[in-house]
């Protein structure tokens, strides 16, 4: 869910500016999953441009004190959004830790990095959704530690149904501070793409997986 459009469309704006989304869909991106995608995103660029991280920061921190109020803890989930994660935690001056994809294979074999209580407020913090399995395993691997999961929220998501479907079915809150259709509109008003280009990227996400050029 998007709670405020005009941050929508200036986070959008701010992505495109530094490259962290990347719009080809001449030239199509091949994931690691195999998919086809005009499209590619990588919000780990945003951390290293003060003005734009600073910007995410403070709307991320905004938006779960105004969902959530003040949680106890901020949990980021490993890699992409331990960096962001760190900072809107270090902004609402709350502990922070990050979930692991898998336990260490070593020493304590940890899966959660940083002191965390039973019965804690989380908020998650994500950097990219695309079908949340990953983002809602860290979910798991907090509710295993006994803490209270208030919602995530996240930079941008494509959108995608069976993401909305997963995060139902797992009854997790899921906000964003952008997305993919507003992504697409900013991008078309500002001559980023041309309206064809936009019929081309708005199909591929009606079936990533399946998609052609």
């Amino acid at each position: 869910m998007i709670l405020n459009k005009e941050t929508a469309q200036k986070t959008a704006e701010l992505l495109l500016q530094i490259n962290a989304i990347k719009l080809e869909p001449q030239n199509p991106f091949t994931w690691a999953s195999g998919w086809k995608s005009p499209i590619y995103c990588d919000n780990r660029i945003t951390l290293s441009y003060p003005i734009i991280r600073n910007f995410l920061r403070e709307n991320m921190a905004n938006q779960i004190e105004n969902l959530y109020g003040k949680p106890d803890i901020i949990a980021g989930v490993a890699t992409g959004a331990i960096g962001i994660g760190a900072l809107v935690a270090d902004y609402l001056n709350v502990p922070f830790c990050y979930i692991r994809p898998e336990a260490k294979k070593h020493g304590r074999q940890n899966k959660i990095e940083g002191y965390i209580e039973e019965r804690q407020n989380v908020v998650v913090v994500e950097d990219l959704i695309s079908t949340g399995k990953s983002s809602l395993l860290a979910v798991e691997a907090l509710k295993e530690a006994n803490v209270n999961v208030k919602g995530m929220i996240a930079i941008f998501t494509y959108g995608f149904s069976i993401a909305d479907k997963n995060f139902e079915d797992a009854q997790v809150n899921l906000n964003t501070l952008s997305d993919y259709t507003n992504l697409l509109m900013l991008a078309e008003k500002s001559n980023f793409i041309s309206s064809k280009e936009v019929e081309v990227l708005s199909k591929w996400r009606e079936d990533p997986a399946n998609w052609k050029q």
